[in-house]
C-alpha cells in the first residue's frame, strides 16, 4: 500500500477517482491537504450550479431570456480551474516545506511563500465571484432546480472559508479584505437560509 500511495502522490489530483483522492487526503502525509480539499469542494460547488443552469435551457427559458443567463453562468462555472488549483496547492505546499529544510536565497524563499499564499487567496476570491454570479442567476433559474444552484452557493461558501483557513497559515497581509469577501458570502447564504 505504501507503493500505491506513492504512485497516487505523483498523479494529478484532477485525474484521481474520487475515492482515491479521499483516501490520499485522509492519509498521514502533507499533501494533498486543506487547500486541495477546499479547491475540490469549490469545483463541486461550480458543478452543482452549472447543472442547475443546464436545466434552465428549455424553450420557455429561451423565450424569457433565462436561457441566455444560464449559458452565461455555465461558462463561468469552470471546474477545471479549481481542480488545477488543487494540484497547484499541493505543489506549492511541497515547495514551502523545502524552504524549512533547505538553505536557499531569500528571494527564492519569498517567491515560494508568495505562491503558497496566492493560491488559497485566489480560491477565496474566485469562490466569492462565483457565488455572486450564481446568486444573480437564481431569479432566472428553473424553479424546479433552484435548490441545486443554492447547493452550489453553499458548497462554494464552505470552500471559501476552508481556503481562508489555509490563507491564515501563511500570514496574509490582506486578511481584512478577505474577511470582507467572506462576510459578503455569509450575507448571501443568510438570505437563502
Amino acid at each position: 500500500t505504501h507503493q500505491h500511495q506513492d504512485s497516487i502522490k505523483t498523479m494529478s489530483i484532477k485525474s484521481l477517482p474520487l475515492d482515491q483522492f479521499l483516501a490520499t487526503l485522509a492519509a498521514k502525509q502533507p499533501t494533498p491537504g486543506g487547500g486541495a480539499a477546499a479547491a475540490v469542494g469549490a469545483a463541486i460547488g461550480n458543478a452543482a450550479a452549472s447543472m442547475a443552469a443546464a436545466y434552465t435551457t428549455r424553450k420557455k427559458d429561451a423565450e424569457s431570456g433565462a436561457k441566455a443567463k444560464a449559458v452565461e453562468l455555465q461558462s463561468a462555472m469552470d471546474v477545471t480551474e479549481f481542480l488545477q488549483a488543487a494540484d497547484d496547492d499541493a505543489e506549492a505546499y511541497a515547495d514551502l516545506q523545502r524552504t524549512w529544510k533547505e538553505t536557499m536565497a531569500e528571494e527564492e524563499k519569498a517567491k515560494i511563500e508568495a505562491r503558497a499564499l496566492a493560491i488559497p487567496t485566489n480560491l477565496v476570491e474566485t469562490c466569492h465571484k462565483n457565488i455572486l454570479s450564481i446568486h444573480s442567476f437564481l431569479p432566472h433559474c428553473n424553479t424546479n432546480i433552484t435548490s441545486d444552484a443554492k447547493v452550489g452557493i453553499h458548497t462554494l461558501a464552505g470552500a471559501a472559508r476552508a481556503a481562508y483557513q489555509t490563507v491564515l497559515v501563511n500570514s496574509p497581509p490582506e486578511k481584512m479584505r478577505l474577511q470582507t469577501l467572506l462576510k459578503e458570502i455569509r450575507d448571501v447564504e443568510d438570505e437563502l437560509l
